[in-house]
């Protein structure tokens, strides 16, 4: 079964980066579409913010956090990062991977999820 492992996350000034990899071992992560959702304090369901399609499937960014977020895929270590820049306390949250089969990734549907990594915004 796919295991997915999330790491980088921590405690950030705001304004500050984080980049958070997804690394699964014994698949290849360029076979499934992989997926970044958040879980904010005070809510009960994660939400999906960034996804890659796979096999070189196409992106997609929330509007929450456009411009300020990308994803992107590192081949040569198997992992799915999600590259944080000016962060804001609203920001702060739980941080999943996820991933499913296919190549449509904006989608809410995913088979496959990490444990998550805490991601802190505060002065």
């Amino acid at each position: 079964q796919l295991q997915l492992v999330e790491s980088g996350g921590g405690l950030v000034q705001p304004g500050g980066s984080l980049r958070l990899s997804c690394a699964a071992s014994g698949f290849t992560l360029d076979s499934y579409s992989i997926a970044w959702f958040r879980r904010a304090p005070g809510n009960e369901r994660p939400g999906g913010i960034a996804c890659i399609g796979a096999n070189e499937g196409s992106t997609y960014i929330a509007s929450s956090v456009k411009g300020r977020f990308t994803i992107s895929r590192d081949k040569a270590k198997n992992t799915v990062d999600l590259q944080m820049n000016s962060l804001k306390p609203e920001d702060t949250a739980v941080y999943y991977c996820a991933a499913r089969s296919g190549s449509v990734c904006a989608v809410p549907e995913y088979d496959y999820w990490g444990q998550g990594t805490q991601v802190t915004v505060s002065s």
